[in-house]
């Protein structure tokens, strides 16, 4: 029988393992909505483009832009957060974002000049 260290890591190779196979699901599935999906492949070449042909500094051009999980209807604004990239897989473990929340962000971005500065040249997530 192993000892406790061996077993520990075992499992942290296991857990390794497990992450990089949801990675490449992940990406097999986004590389085939590339493929299938004309819409979608011209938001991630429209999101591409500004990110690294624009970039975060341009003197003339700021920009933000608000990806949402998958969309819901709400009739209110429900207390939401912003995260500077993902924090799930957008495939496999998709959260939910109202309409109303993300045009809730979206002005934020636009009438809070704090806001905007925290966000300008980013793609956060709600």
């Amino acid at each position: 029988m192993p000892d406790p260290v061996q077993r520990w890591g075992v499992a942290k190779q296991a857990t390794a393992i497990a992450i990089l196979i949801s990675r490449y699901r992940q990406k097999c599935v986004i590389s085939l909505l590339r493929l299938l999906v004309p819409p979608h492949v011209d938001n991630v070449q429209a999101a591409d483009c500004i990110r690294s042909k624009v970039g975060q500094n341009d003197p003339m051009i700021e920009w933000a832009s608000v990806p949402p999980d998958g969309l819901i209807n709400e009739p209110n604004v429900t207390e939401f957060n912003v995260h500077p990239s993902p924090t799930r897989s957008a495939i496999f473990d998709a959260g939910q974002t109202s309409r109303i929340n993300v045009a809730c962000s979206m002005s934020t971005l636009v009438n809070d000049d704090d806001i905007w500065q925290v966000w300008r040249g980013r793609m956060p997530v709600i």
